[in-house]
């Protein structure tokens, strides 16, 4: 290990799971940061050994090399999956981010994410202001532009959607449930379409819909950053809010926002006030593949697409949610599913990681850009609004014609009978 033992008699304290991992190995092949670096430092065995010592105080909490290997971790969880023993890795990392924030100040750039993520009217302002921009067509101008402005402009720049009317009639029996949608910060204020996507498929599958005023941001990226604090108060927020909806079910089209309040029970794990109602409102949570899954879904028109389906790594590692989305895929007719060689692997996006570390989130990138070019698809599906934006600010700069796409928007396109031309 690069990092240095410290001998400052820092105060040991529990790390609950980090007891689990035997070094085995079998987490090094899932972990996109020990492919692109090869580094054991950076390696998710590797960082559980720099977890545990900065827990039992070994190693002094403003080490610098272990903060930096924590820090190049995308917190994927890809290694939860491929892990023999069960190691809560998600977890280890949340906790020891936390510990290492009251130590020393974030990035600008993350720090004002998070501020504005935190405050509903500045989220308004910066989305609205994102929208304008995107809106003047100057960011698909500068999208190759170099350095990190470019890639954020091309990230702006591949959340454009074509405007559309429904056109396919609600499923007459509401009998599936009353959904209330998380309209999330990401997805309404630059995908708004796909939520709009989401609410019609959910209603042509019989589901009804109950509106959730109040509801926040989900608090994801508030705690992988360490500030466990706000993701708290947060999540606090969201639970009244859906509670209040009455709905019996919360659909999520965000993975990492699915993930995130999946374990709202594990966040609140310490607060009894919170405890139950907590477990509660996360056994509510659906991904919208698990929703539409249920129904069937109700088969639309034909739409003559090939399709590569990229899995979310909180969808398939943070959920284990594998098999819905394609079960969504499936039930186009006309669309033809494609492999996507490594699509359990991070693109490198990560919530913010893209701006934080953009150099490995692109060496990260361009394997999955070399896997989507091979396999030939005109069409990438992903259900993440940061795997889209990653995805398609790649394939943007490359200057390929490939097209990023939620699944519920392809469903959605199939439902309208709009032809294949008219949505790319």
């Amino acid at each position: 290990m690069s990092a240095r033992a410290s001998g400052s008699g820092t105060a040991a304290v529990p790390l609950p799971g980090s007891e689990l991992c035997v070094h085995c190995g079998f987490c090094l092949q899932a972990c996109p940061t020990y492919l692109a670096l090869e580094d054991e430092n950076d390696s998710p065995r590797g960082r559980i050994v720099l977890m545990k010592g900065l827990a039992d105080g070994t190693l002094a909490l403003d080490d610098t090399d272990a903060q930096l290997h924590l820090d190049r971790c995308l917190g994927c969880r890809a290694c939860e999956t491929a892990c023999p023993s069960g190691v809560p890795y998600g977890h280890l990392l949340e906790t020891t981010r936390e510990r290492l924030a009251a130590r020393r100040a974030l990035p600008l750039v993350a720090h004002l994410v998070l501020f504005s993520f935190a405050r509903p009217s500045l989220l308004a302002l910066s989305m609205w202001g994102a929208r304008l921009l995107r809106a003047s067509r100057l960011p698909a101008i500068l999208a190759r532009a170099p350095g990190r402005t470019g890639f954020a402009l091309a990230m702006l720049a591949s959340t454009r959607r074509p405007r559309r009317a429904r056109t396919f009639p609600p499923h007459g029996d509401r009998t599936r449930g009353s959904v209330a949608l998380l309209r999330g910060c990401v997805m309404e204020g630059l995908f708004g379409g796909v939520n709009r996507a989401t609410e019609r498929t959910l209603e042509a599958n019989g589901y009804a819909l109950a509106d959730a005023p109040g509801q926040r941001c989900c608090g994801a990226l508030h705690a992988h950053a360490g500030d466990a604090h706000t993701a708290r108060r947060l999540a606090k927020a969201n639970i009244v809010s859906f509670e209040r909806s009455g709905a019996q079910f919360v659909a999520v089209n965000s993975a990492g926002c699915g993930a995130m309040m999946k374990e709202y029970t594990h966040l609140l794990r310490d607060e009894p006030a919170w405890r139950d109602r907590a477990a509660a409102f996360s056994g509510t949570v659906r991904n919208i593949s698990e929703l539409l899954a249920t129904a069937g879904p109700r088969p639309g028109g034909r739409l003559p697409l090939r399709v590569a389906y990229d899995a979310p790594c909180h969808l398939l590692h943070g959920q284990r949610v594998a098999s819905q989305p394609l079960a969504v895929l499936a039930a186009i007719p006309g669309l033809e599913l494609l492999p996507l060689e490594d699509s359990e692997q991070c693109c490198g996006g990560a919530g913010i990681y893209n701006l934080v570390e953009p150099e490995i989130s692109h060496q990260v990138l361009d394997s999955k850009l070399a896997n989507v070019e091979a396999s030939g698809a005109a069409v990438v599906a992903t259900g993440n609004p940061g795997c889209l934006m990653q995805i398609g600010a790649g394939l943007l700069r490359a200057g390929r014609r490939t097209q990023l796409r939620h699944p519920v928007e392809l469903l959605d396109e199939s439902y309208s009978g709009l032809s294949a031309h008219a949505t790319i």
